[in-house]
């Protein structure tokens, strides 16, 4: 039996798969994934959680912020990215994260759009940004069995009235709200909790704090798993080089290169040649 076989047999990854990860000291994997091609490598390569991120606003659509995307343009990479999983071993998970203005307005307007991306995407969660704000959203999408994976630090729909991109919770004061509000998120039946661009001390308390896995991206070592956004580690995106970035490959240059030999090819007539012909 083949490697790929062996994988294929892998269980898909739930909720309560990270809850026991979590408890068992294994690091979760997430990396965010937009298109087809790309999930199918990302489930193929063992990663746990796929996130659907509104960060396509900035790496697919090219808007400075994650705020103009729309509800629609999310399921249509939530649809891509859920065929590229199936295609492949059907072992990750699959969270979307709920557009700016989606769940905001009411309760009652949240659970209607995160019913409608589950029922359109066969996804396996959405994920909502804020703390006690939207706690009463949270529980009534998670009564009728929706999950819901938290976000709290540096929160990117609000960076309009952040600011900035900084650190946040330096202060005692943000410190002490965000470890309320993690403890709020979870008592309101989120599975799970991102912990964007916050001191490594305070995402080890509040890790050791809650129940649920923590998920850091620039937050430290002691978070129960990691993510980046996939255009990032790969070396796609070139203008953005904050610390939390590890850069795994160089793709930006390596793809450079390859269309510019295309090109020559094509111009002094080497491309196609003879053999390359029918």
């Amino acid at each position: 039996m083949s490697n790929r076989e062996i994988v294929k047999k892998l269980p898909h990854v739930t909720t309560r798969r990270l809850l026991e990860m979590k408890e068992q000291g294994e690091k979760i994997a997430m990396l965010t994934a937009y298109d087809y091609t790309t999930a199918r490598i990302l489930d193929r390569s063992g990663v746990d959680v796929i996130l659907v991120g509104d960060s396509a606003s900035n790496v697919f659509s090219g808007h400075d912020t994650t705020l103009p995307i729309t509800i629609e343009e999310m399921i249509y990479h939530t649809k891509a990215v859920v065929r590229g999983v199936q295609a492949e071993t059907s072992r990750a998970m699959v969270v979307i994260d709920m557009p700016f203005m989606s769940y905001q307005l009411s309760s009652e307007e949240a659970l209607r759009n995160a019913g409608k991306i589950m029922k359109d995407n066969e996804c396996d969660a959405v994920k909502m940004e804020g703390g006690k704000v939207i706690v009463d959203t949270v529980k009534r999408i998670t009564d009728v069995g929706i999950p819901v994976m938290g976000h709290l630090g540096l929160t990117p729909q609000s960076i309009y009235r952040f600011g900035s991109y900084k650190v946040r919770a330096r202060e005692k004061t943000e410190a002490e709200e965000l470890l309320r509000d993690a403890k709020l998120l979870e008592e309101a039946g989120a599975f799970a909790l991102v912990l964007e661009k916050i001191p490594a001390n305070l995402a080890a308390e509040v890790t050791r704090s809650i129940s649920i896995p923590t998920i850091g991206i620039g937050a430290g070592q002691i978070c129960d798993g990691q993510v980046l956004v996939i255009n990032d580690m790969l070396g796609l995106n070139t203008e953005f080089h904050p610390r939390f970035v590890r850069k795994y490959a160089d793709l930006d240059n390596i793809i450079h290169d390859a269309v510019s030999r295309y090109v020559d090819d094509v111009r002094n007539g080497q491309f196609p040649i003879e053999e390359e012909s029918y």
